[in-house]
């Protein structure tokens, strides 16, 4: 007997976004976090968007709920990839690309400890549109919901750096 896995139709994701942020500092929590989401804009809507989103962790082997993957010991082949150039953080995922600007205190973090805490949300987020701003409360709002923890991939990548 054979099984086949349906292939994923990335299209479906729509707009794929990123988010950089690190925890308060003054609470010793300068973690440097990366949150990628949709904004339920695919063709298909925000539940096709959804479903696609789970379709893509499952096919690149990130699990969904409260297990924490460590991408730090293989940093190269592991499925996701960070890579930091100034305050530019792009994010790879088999098939997927996304990049955004960090704040200066993300980018001090990340290149004191070298990692980055990541999430990849399979609920989609449609207010936090790319290049607009996101509050303190709006973030907590969403990436503190317990619902959207344990609907989303976890795992700590290395930051990589580009060579010059």
């Amino acid at each position: 007997m054979t099984s086949t896995q349906a292939e994923i139709d990335r299209t479906q994701l729509g707009t794929l976004s990123v988010l950089a942020w690190i925890g308060d500092p003054s609470e010793g929590h300068d973690i440097p976090y990366l949150l990628a989401y949709t904004l339920g804009d695919g063709p298909q809507g925000r539940e096709a968007g959804e479903k696609a989103a789970r379709g893509l962790l499952e096919e690149i082997g990130l699990p969904i709920g409260d297990v924490v993957m460590d991408g730090t010991r293989s940093p190269r082949t592991f499925a996701v990839q960070i890579v930091l150039a100034g305050n530019q953080v792009a994010l790879t995922l088999p098939g997927l690309n996304a990049t955004c600007t960090a704040p200066d205190e993300w980018v001090a973090a990340a290149n004191e400890s070298g990692q980055a805490y990541f999430l990849f949300a399979t609920r989609a987020w449609p207010e936090a549109l790319p290049g607009k701003p996101v509050t303190p409360e709006i973030l907590q709002g969403f990436a503190g919901d317990e619902e959207v923890l344990t609907s989303s991939a976890h795992c700590v990548l290395t930051v990589q750096s580009l060579q010059k």
